[in-house]
């Protein structure tokens, strides 16, 4: 599209959310754009679009993944191997979301969220350090994750075979993806946010604010 200089300048006005699995990006998102009257740009919304949009060449990690049925996607694979291979967290699909934005009007600001948003990708298209943060699950708030999702019957997984055991793959893998994220933030030198049990949604919006400097 062009260089990353020039995009960084063209979304200057956007401010990004990014982060393990339930960690409540979508929440702080929400409750920020109502806050100031920024425009919402969630990523999980927009996969069914860019898969669509995305070819095989593109992005070959997602057409196999569409390909499988649901116990070879949650069940029959290790979760080490769940995460090598999901699309989204191979980045695949991600210029679809710039293209998306450049896409938008410069005002009101943006503020996107979602778990694709990888840091190694926002890292070149930030016109300011400030404006992307990244919410890392502490290992009691997954193990919380990890006990409901578990449950058989519990979101999509109940339509695997065995609800149990996808539960226990998917918890696992995103524990691995957070690790990821916190390993890529600490290189990269880029702000994260620890989230617990303890922390309420409230005192994770002022969190993120002030990580804005808003």
């Amino acid at each position: 599209m062009t260089d990353a200089a020039e995009l960084a300048a063209r979304l200057r006005h956007v401010f990004w959310i990014g982060g393990g699995s339930g960690a409540g990006k979508s929440t702080t998102a929400r409750r920020l754009a109502d806050r100031y009257g920024w425009r919402l740009y969630a990523t999980d919304d927009v996969m069914r679009d860019h898969a669509g949009r995305a070819t095989p060449e593109e992005a070959p990690f997602l057409h196999r993944f569409i390909a499988m049925d649901m116990d070879e996607r949650w069940v029959n694979r290790s979760p080490e191997v769940m995460l090598e291979t999901f699309h989204w967290f191979r980045g695949e699909g991600f210029g679809l979301i710039v293209e998306d934005l450049l896409r938008l009007p410069p005002e009101p600001c943006v503020i996107v969220e979602g778990f694709r948003l990888l840091p190694h990708l926002v890292k070149p298209l930030l016109d300011a350090p400030q404006h992307a943060v990244w919410l890392l699950p502490t290992p009691d708030f997954r193990q919380a994750a990890f006990r409901g999702r578990s449950v058989p019957g519990e979101g999509f997984v109940r339509r695997t075979s065995d609800p149990a055991r996808a539960g226990r793959n998917l918890a696992e893998r995103d524990r691995m993806f957070t690790t990821r994220l916190a390993e890529e933030t600490e290189r990269l030198r880029l702000h994260t946010i620890e989230v617990d049990t303890a922390m309420t949604e409230d005192d994770l919006a002022e969190r993120v604010a002030r990580a804005f400097r808003l």
